[in-house]
């Protein structure tokens, strides 16, 4: 199931894609039309003292991180490889269910996850059932999969009833600001990744920013801050601005 009227709806995410997973999983697709058009030629990381100067890091000191290594890799719309992939899901026999949310986790009688429950429908805006009301249609499975990203309804509730976070590090959460933009062809190397650090943000906040060139001629850029930033009056959209 997904809440959006249409598979990737929801999926917003421009990113840098690692192929392993898609490998494994169709070997070949490339043939079979993925959309993936944009691999990486120029893999570029700064770190920025001021809004004047950038120091480049040296490509082999990056490879000490290998996360931050992009050679291989595609610049993709999330959303399309997600619309893409339940084609391929639906072509195998998967049924799949846009424009429905899920409410709630179901459990066993043991305990055990069973399945979820679908939103109510016909609520009044006062919280009231509408004489078009229908409770939400319960979906069992041996296997129930949430993938909501990284604060999901269903997924904190499952969380808390088996205390999966007892004795785990706590989550790091981060704010982040994203556009797309349309820019001159002649401004524009599909393919180039470039991430920095530093500026805007002083040296004690945690984040950085990207910069991904994606056929034909789009950009998707971004900031992400930390959730652990000191200053009370940090906007991180109005340092995106900057």
């Amino acid at each position: 199931v997904d809440k959006g009227v249409e598979i990737g709806a929801h999926t917003l995410s421009g990113n840098v894609f690692e192929t392993r997973a898609l490998d494994e999983l169709f070997p070949d697709w490339k043939e079979m039309g993925a959309p993936l058009d944009t691999p990486v030629v120029d893999d570029r990381f700064y770190w920025l003292p001021n809004g004047k100067w950038s120091v480049p890091i040296p490509g082999f000191l990056l490879h000490f991180v290998p996360e931050m290594n992009q050679q291989g890799n595609f610049v993709i719309s999330l959303g399309k490889l997600c619309k893409w992939l339940a084609e391929q899901a639906e072509e195998m026999g998967v049924e799949i269910y846009p424009g429905f949310a899920a409410d709630k986790p179901l459990f066993g009688e043991e305990g055990e996850l069973i399945g979820v429950q679908l939103s109510d429908v016909g609520i009044g805006k006062d919280g009231q059932k509408k004489d078009s009301f229908e409770p939400g249609m319960q979906l069992l499975g041996r296997q129930t999969i949430l993938a909501e990203g990284c604060r999901g309804s269903l997924s904190e509730q499952i969380m808390e009833h088996y205390n999966l976070r007892a004795d785990s590090c706590p989550q790091h959460y981060g704010l982040g600001i994203k556009e797309i933009w349309e820019i001159p062809e002649k401004n524009h190397k599909a393919g180039t990744v470039v991430h920095t650090v530093g500026w805007p943000l002083d040296q004690m906040t945690y984040g950085g920013s990207f910069i991904y060139h994606m056929k034909p001629n789009l950009i998707h850029m971004g900031l992400v801050v930390g959730l652990d930033y000191s200053n009370p009056y940090l906007s991180p959209y109005q340092e995106f601005q900057k």
